[in-house]
């Protein structure tokens, strides 16, 4: 693998895993369009704890009391902020965790990794994510973020086991369609990101462990700097935008490749 497309590849997951475009499907839509052979597992880990460490540095404040709090939490005691918080991270967790090994021990996953599934993900959940952000009031801030909510939203995340869906992209559209606000739903959304992708990091991670080499070690490492860096900018600078604009941006980008890929997909 050169150095340009290890780059290229922690760039895309980067800046995709936090904005509501779909990671999964920006990498499954590289090889496709450049030729190049997929990059693999073992690098498709190390962006992803690229991109875990950005939204952990961003979001430190919430992750140091969730941290705090889970000892709590674990002997049941449910009566501080951190044991909350850590609570209702995991409630929104086992939703996916439980569905994303179906799906991976069924084979499912790779009958989806096509660019007509990717299509219609992108153009549907686009056009869904539009629909409740503009029409959902805003009823709710992070502070009502309750059990029943988590586990709702645990549910809306599952669906981003679908290539092209998105996971920020699906979980913000549940938060909105829960009452949430926009920059408060986005956080609660990058939040539940954190053990999703944990989970999905050391799943892929055993897979791999045997096949390391320092080659490919050396790749690793690179890709997880570069995809630390463009995260957290992408992150942040979502973060900021939200304060004054709507998420038609994503979806108009989200459209546009939808039917891009719709078109090519059924004239091939």
């Amino acid at each position: 693998m050169s150095l340009f497309y290890l780059l290229l590849v922690a760039l895309i997951q980067g800046v995709t895993e936090f904005l509501p475009v779909s990671s999964s499907g920006h990498l499954i839509l590289l090889p496709y369009f450049t030729g190049a052979t997929d990059q693999g597992q073992a690098i498709d880990v190390a962006v992803h704890v690229g991109t875990l460490g950005a939204v952990i540095l961003y979001f430190w404040r919430d992750v140091r009391v969730a941290l705090i709090g889970t000892p709590r939490m674990a002997m049941g005691k449910i009566d501080t902020e951190g044991s909350k918080l850590a609570l209702l991270l995991l409630i929104s967790t086992i939703p996916v965790i439980i569905f994303g090994l179906i799906v991976k021990t069924t084979g499912l996953s790779d009958s989806l990794r096509s660019i007509r599934v990717i299509g219609w993900t992108m153009l549907i959940f686009g056009l869904v994510l539009y629909w409740f952000d503009r029409r959902s009031p805003v009823e709710k801030n992070q502070n009502n973020w309750s059990l029943k909510d988590a586990m709702i939203l645990g549910i809306w995340q599952t669906i981003a086991l679908i290539p092209g869906t998105s996971r920020s992209g699906i979980t913000i559209t549940g938060a909105r369609a829960l009452g949430y606000a926009r920059e408060d739903g986005a956080k609660i959304a990058m939040l539940m990101s954190i053990p999703t992708i944990m989970a999905s990091g050391i799943l892929l991670g055993l897979e791999v462990a045997g096949d390391a080499n320092w080659e490919l070690l050396k790749h690793a490492s690179i890709g997880a700097v570069f995809a630390f860096a463009s995260a957290l900018g992408a992150l942040t600078l979502m973060m900021r935008l939200l304060r004054s604009v709507s998420f038609t941006p994503y979806v108009i980008y989200r459209v546009i490749l939808g039917i891009t890929l719709l078109v090519i997909s059924y004239s091939t």
